[in-house]
């Protein structure tokens, strides 16, 4: 074996054990691997749209309206001759720019805030009758609310799928803040003295990450199809932006007869928040370790 790192021979059974352990982790998380790769896929023809297709998503070109998909427009072209594959993958970057964004402010000020009503008692009480309050609102219907409130636009619509979401952060943490409170070894910080900001950092705030991180998902991929509803039902991003809410909006009174230009987005959608999900199952299973001793 020395011999043959020295000579540059890869080692047959190093590569062997290599390729046991790919296998034995795509055995132990065959749902994450699978929704990373599809996430993967989708990231890279939102990223690189420009490059996958010789077709602006917003020219006109009326003679070409309503064709079926061919070899050159690969999923067709809609009522005002533009091409679908096009919108299709240039709309994903503005569904995944709003599941990441509103995945992140939420679960950033959520964590905050039920920190704050974790630990203290005072807070609350206060805290948890407003979160109680907002969750007493369906969500989509806040969203319309705050979009008829304010103008249709993608920052808009981002601050209006992150508000109904904070509240489900906030209980969450409240949850596992709670029960950490009362650990032996956070009584025994306190005991020594320890201040409640150095507690909450050290103890506490790292035991919460882990479901967080997997409530963060399902965040995502409620955000992508909360958009695509908002769109379609004219109160999301506005018309003229090419997102897949938008486009499968455009084109349902043709579904008839074009029935492409509901249908590439829908699938595209569809796979999105699939994939999201089962990120999110499988970190779920190996962040929680009840589910990782089962497996």
């Amino acid at each position: 074996m020395v011999e043959a790192e020295i000579l540059g021979v890869p080692d047959s059974r190093a590569a062997a054990t290599g390729a046991a352990g790919w296998l034995r982790l795509l055995r132990r998380n065959p749902t994450l691997i699978a929704g990373g790769l599809i996430l993967v896929v989708m990231v890279i023809l939102a990223v690189g749209a420009p490059g996958f297709t010789g077709f602006d998503p917003m020219e006109l070109s009326p003679i070409d309206r309503l064709r079926a998909p061919s070899s050159e427009n690969w999923f067709g072209t809609d009522m005002l001759g533009r091409d679908i594959f096009s919108r299709t993958i240039h709309g994903g970057r503005i569904s995944l720019q709003i599941g990441l964004f509103v995945a992140a402010i939420s679960t950033v000020l959520g964590l905050s805030i039920g920190l704050l009503s974790g630990y203290s008692r005072l807070a609350d009480g206060v805290v948890m009758r407003i979160m109680d309050g907002m969750m007493a609102i369906p969500a989509i219907l806040l969203a319309i609310a705050l979009i008829a409130v304010m103008s249709a636009s993608v920052q808009n619509v981002i601050v209006a799928l992150t508000i109904p979401e904070i509240p489900r952060v906030v209980r969450l943490v409240r949850a596992q803040v709670l029960s950490l409170r009362e650990q032996v070894y956070v009584e025994a910080a306190r005991a020594a003295g320890a201040s409640p900001l150095r507690i909450v950092a050290r103890h506490i705030l790292p035991n919460t990450l882990a479901p967080l991180i997997v409530q963060a998902t399902y965040i995502a991929a409620s955000a992508v199809i909360f958009e695509a509803y908002l769109s379609f039902l004219g109160a999301g991003t506005p018309p003229e932006i090419p997102s897949w809410g938008n486009v499968m909006a455009e084109g349902r009174i043709y579904v008839q007869i074009a029935f492409w230009i509901i249908l590439f987005p829908g699938l595209f959608l569809a796979s999105t928040v699939l994939a999201i999900n089962m990120v999110g199952d499988g970190l779920r299973d190996n962040l929680d370790p009840r589910v990782a001793r089962r497996l």
